[in-house]
Formats: structure tokens, sequence, C-alpha cells
């Protein structure tokens, strides 16, 4: 038997699993857009992920999973997985496995951002930015509609810029206040795509990678990372070059993943995906549950407590920040 692992990331705006076999290689791949329910989007990348196998060799068995991102915990109860990460850690695992000299991994996805700093293969500082828009992938999607292009086509228009246009996109408010004024003065089309691409790159370096010692070599993830504008203008600002994998945007799925090989086969389950031992994606696909939440008013926290059932059964809960808050 070839044992496989699985890994997903629930991102606030695209969902990325992966199937890796025994030695880290990827079998099988899927990015689809989370369409703010992540429940679906998880049953929906299994799927894919699910046909993409069914050509593998008939004895590759996935035998263990790990979930990340910002709904790890209700999908890891989905998949009955034996991992659950945070986006830091599991980051740093995937770049570090592809790239062991690693030292800066930028990454910006489609809501925020991050800066990781490795040393000798560990995560040793990070920063992260999530309270607002500006300068992530939403934030060029919403430029691109207003200019009519398509945001796939950004990084080839700002490459053919030769005067980049000064946007302040610090705030996407005066950003576009900013882009419909160099609009209205008569700034051409790709000197407004590049000066949007510049200030991404940096608003980046300004903000979270602020205070960060930034050292070569440096790998740029996420989906803003296939924009070939914003990667030309991270080399330009910091003066070296900048790694883009092929697979940069699935990193925090293939580096929990991983985790989840190092931690083993999960075993029978009595219930879930993994009852028999091997994972199957029909389980993820019946799996019906409901969500409540309840208010622990034991101490002065009075934690939100996240509780997942199935049925009438009490899969998993989350939230509270001291013993007294544990539901079981």
């Amino acid at each position: 038997m070839t044992e496989a692992y699985l890994g997903i990331d629930i991102g606030s705006i695209s969902t990325k699993g992966v199937v890796i076999d025994e030695d880290g290689n990827i079998v099988a791949r899927s990015y689809l857009w989370t369409e703010g329910d992540p429940a679906n989007a998880a049953k929906r990348v299994s799927a894919e992920l699910a046909s993409q196998l069914e050509g593998a060799p008939e004895d590759l068995s996935i035998v263990g999973a790990g979930t990340t991102g910002s709904a790890r915990r209700l999908v890891g109860a989905m998949l009955g997985a034996s991992v659950i990460k945070n986006e830091i850690t599991a980051h740093a695992v995937g770049t570090t496995h592809i790239h062991p000299d690693v030292r800066t991994i930028l990454e910006i996805g489609g809501q925020d951002s991050k800066i990781i700093c490795v040393e000798n293969g560990i995560a040793t500082d990070y920063a992260m930015n999530t309270l607002c828009a500006a300068g992530t992938g939403s934030f060029l999607s919403s430029q691109a509609h207003r200019l009519g292009v398509e945001v796939e086509e950004f990084g080839a228009i700002a490459l053919t810029s030769e005067n980049p246009a000064n946007i302040a996109a610090r705030c996407t408010v005066f950003a576009e206040s900013d882009l419909v004024h160099k609009i209205q003065v008569g700034y051409a089309r790709e000197d407004i795509i590049a000066g949007l691409c510049k200030a991404v790159a940096s608003n980046y370096l300004n903000n979270v990678g602020k205070g960060k010692r930034i050292t070569s070599p440096v790998v740029f993830q996420g989906g803003v990372s296939k924009n070939e504008g914003v990667v030309h203008f991270f080399e330009e600002l910091l003066g070296c070059p900048v790694i883009v994998d092929a697979d940069g945007h699935l990193m925090g799925a293939y580096g929990v993943a991983l985790l989840a090989r190092a931690a083993g086969p999960v075993g029978d389950a009595e219930s879930g995906p993994f009852a028999g031992g091997a994972f199957d994606f029909n389980a993820v696909q019946d799996f019906q549950f409901k969500t409540r939440e309840v208010e622990c008013q034991k101490c002065s926290n009075n934690c939100e407590i996240i509780c997942v059932y199935r049925d009438r059964d009490l899969i998993d809960s989350w939230g509270n920040r001291c013993e007294r808050g544990a539901i079981s």
C-alpha cells in the first residue's frame, strides 16, 4: 500500500487542497473560492481531489489528514484530521521542505497578508495583517473591475509600463480615490496598473514587513504571487531575486499535509472519513452538521464557545480560554 496524506487550507477567500505521497510529492491539487461557506468549499475541494485520484495507483490510500486556515477547526472536524495547525506553521513547514535555505517568506492572500522570518529552517519571527484589505488579492480584484481588466492580466500589463503612477495604497478608500483621480487626469492604463502593483509591494514592506529583517533567499506565496507585476516590484524594492513556486498558492495545504505525514496514519476511527482506517471522500460529502454558540459565564472572560454537532453528537468545540469553559 502507498500511503498518502491530505492537507486542506481554508481561507476567507479561497480553499486549497493537496494530496501528497509518502515522499512528499503532490499527486492531486485543488484551488477553489470559499464563497463564504467553508464547509461546502471543503466538500468541493475534496470532490475535485477525489476525481484527480481516480487514475492514481489502486494501492494509494490516504491514511492521514491535516487542516489549516481560518476555518481549520470546523473543517478538521469534518475530515477527522489528526493535525490542525495555524497558517504560520503550515506555510513555514511547506516552504522549508522545498527551500531548506529560505530566510524570508512573503505571503499575500485574498484578505490578509503575512511575513515569516526563518533561521536554520525554523520560523523565528512573523507578522500578520488581518485588519485591512489594502494591498491584498481582494483589493487588486476590485481595482481591476474598476479598470475593466481581468485581474489575471494585471501583471503582464504592469510590466509594459515605463512610468508607474504613484498611487497611495495604504488605505483602500484613499487608493480608490487616487485611482479615480489618475484616470480623470489622463494617466495611461498600464501606468496606473503598474502603480497599483508597486503600491501593493511598497505597502506590504512598510506595514507587514516593518521592523522585520528581510534576508535572501526570499520566497513569495499566496494568490497575489501569481501577479508578475507585484513580483517585479518586490524585487526592485528589495534588491534581490524573489522566488515564486508553481504551487506557492497551495503552500499552506502542502505544509499541513507534511505535518499529517509526520504525525503518521490516523488508524481506524469509529465514524467519519477514517472509519476503516483509510480516508473515504464520500463520507465528507455526506457530512451534515450544525453549529451552536454557547457563552460561557463561569468566569469574567465570557468566552464564546463554538460547538459542532453531527446529528446530536458533539464532534468538537473551541473558543474557551481556560479549562472551565471546556465542553465534552
